[in-house]
């Protein structure tokens, strides 16, 4: 590997690991405020997902792709939210296999409530660390790791 290869596999070894203590650090204070008094994280995520489905309904499977969380820990999440009458799950229609899970008109209410609890805790946090613009461009180099494919990287030996 020549010098400049080492140098680029370095910097994105020590981005990911800033991306990822600054994550743990933000998520472990963002715990411990009251937004999640009733609600875990995990179950905030799944809510916050659907309301971003067109109508606020996603297969399992495809809610799944969106969340750092196993297919069986997503369905316990579903299972206690539906307990609670944020969600509803029903069978596919299209795929008897396959399980639907929709926001109830409680569910949305509970997401924006607590949403909003959430990002004033978010800007709490940051705001007093970095400026607008600092903020903006933190958002718009994540923002291209989000959306790109990163299939092209599976199974390597490098």
């Amino acid at each position: 590997m020549s010098p400049e290869q080492q140098k680029s596999v370095r910097a994105s070894a020590e981005a990911w690991e800033a991306i990822f203590r600054a994550q743990v650090k933000v998520m472990r204070e963002l715990q411990r405020g009251r937004a999640f008094a009733d609600l875990s994280m995990s179950e905030y995520d799944v809510l916050f997902n659907l309301t971003r489905c067109p109508d606020g309904t996603s297969r399992l499977t495809d809610l799944n792709e969106h969340l750092l969380m196993s297919q069986p820990s997503l369905s316990r999440a579903a299972e206690r939210l539906e307990k609670r009458g944020l969600v509803t799950r029903q069978k596919d229609p299209s795929d008897s296999r396959a399980v639907l899970v929709s926001l109830t008109k409680e569910g949305r209410a509970k997401q924006a409530a607590v949403g909003r609890e959430h990002v004033r805790h978010i800007h709490r946090l940051l705001q007093p660390l970095l400026t607008t613009e600092q903020l903006q461009e933190i958002s718009r180099l994540n923002s291209i790791i989000a959306d790109a494919d990163l299939s092209h990287a599976q199974g390597c030996t490098e």
